[in-house]
């Protein structure tokens, strides 16, 4: 299977702790030359000096905060798979390592962390508000569960494999746990869940907001309504009178819609057949989704993420590494990180003030902000 890499569940555990009170550590970085036919990364000069690393252009400029999580000595990223940011504004960061869960300020302070149980197995991480509370759905790929937890990572509810899913023929799509291995959650407003079995049969199930099951759509294969590592899925609302939900088909190269009832809506593929979907068009390997009021992020495992509009029209591409050997690749050395430049986009969110968070798939974690720059 098509399965990202995981740390194992060595080492002790480790309690929660409170707010690390650190400096701003100084942004390292290198200026970058020309990428593709235009330059994507600049660095200004005044008098002062050198000024921050800005990727982007128009509505769409950054500042490249890197290395912006600054974690204390008790505590060491493994896969850094996801992220989220809370109605207060916190930012939450879902790891392979122990205490997978973590907290932090928007300006990269450790606040607490949580989460020794998912040690080694975290991936998806999704975030919904339920009446006054938040909660977190976890896919935990090598558990083969999903659990939703609040936010203080008290479990609430354990999901255990579909047993009642059935493929069209009418055969089980599973003979037991080992082949289920979900990846991400979406969370419509209606209270109900999907989850995809994105590294195990490629199925996508719907639960209630209870965890009963609903139904099973999908599967691996190559027809318009099946998947190659359904890895991501999110419910789009962009078009509120028309709630979709839209999944990262990863090795297929495309987005796929389908309707709150599992029918096939429509497709978004690259632009031209002919493309190379490995470094040409508008995905190469799509992971998830995030979405601000017209908009849609879309972290790309193989360097890069890139922001749709309402009709997933490219808007801007951000952080497009030029060293292809580097994307999609878990064995890059921490040394050979260029900032601005981005190997494995696994996660990324957008917060209340459009600045944005990219989690990649390094075993030593990485998460960069991009602080929006206001025109």
């Amino acid at each position: 299977m098509t399965m990202d890499a995981h740390s194992s569940r060595s080492g002790r555990m480790v309690s929660r702790r409170g707010v690390l009170k650190t400096g701003m550590g100084m942004i390292a970085g290198a200026a970058l030359g020309q990428v593709l036919a235009a330059p994507q990364f600049v660095r200004a000069q005044d008098k002062a000096g050198v000024k921050p690393l800005i990727v982007g252009s128009g509505a769409h400029t950054y500042e490249v905060v890197d290395n912006w999580a600054r974690l204390p000595t008790h505590i060491a990223f493994g896969n850094t798979h996801a992220v989220q940011e809370t109605a207060d504004g916190r930012i939450i960061i879902h790891h392979t390592g122990h205490e997978s869960v973590c907290f932090f300020d928007p300006d990269g302070r450790f606040i607490e962390s949580w989460g020794h149980e998912f040690a080694g197995h975290a991936h998806g991480m999704d975030l919904r508000k339920e009446g006054s509370e938040e909660f977190l759905y976890l896919a935990a790929t090598g558990l083969h569960k999903v659990f939703k937890t609040d936010l203080k990572g008290t479990i609430l509810l354990t999901l255990e494999y579909p047993r009642q899913a059935k493929r069209t023929d009418g055969t089980p799509c599973y003979q037991g746990p080992g082949s289920y291995v979900p990846t991400f959650t979406a969370l419509p407003p209606n209270g109900d869940f999907y989850v995809t079995d994105g590294y195990g049969a490629g199925f996508i199930h719907h639960y209630n907001s209870k965890g009963e099951y609903i139904r099973t759509f999908g599967g691996k294969g190559n027809a318009p309504d099946q998947t190659a590592c359904p890895h991501g899925i999110y419910c789009d609302t962009r078009q509120p009178e028309k709630p979709l939900l839209v999944v990262a088909d990863r090795e297929h190269h495309r987005l796929q819609y389908f309707t709150l009832e599992g029918k096939l809506d429509h497709l978004v593929t690259n632009a031209q057949p002919q493309e190379d979907a490995n470094d040409q068009g508008k995905f190469r390997r799509p992971c998830h989704f995030s979405q601000r009021d017209s908009e849609m992020l879309v972290p790309d495992l193989r360097g890069r993420i890139t922001i749709l509009d309402r009709d997933n029209n490219v808007l801007a591409q951000l952080g497009d590494n030029p060293n292809a050997s580097q994307r999609a690749n878990n064995g890059v050395h921490r040394d050979q990180l260029v900032p601005g430049a981005f190997c494995c986009p696994h996660g990324a969110t957008w917060d209340r003030q459009g600045n944005i968070y990219v989690a990649e798939w390094l075993p030593y974690g990485r998460v960069t902000k991009l602080r929006r720059v206001q025109a």
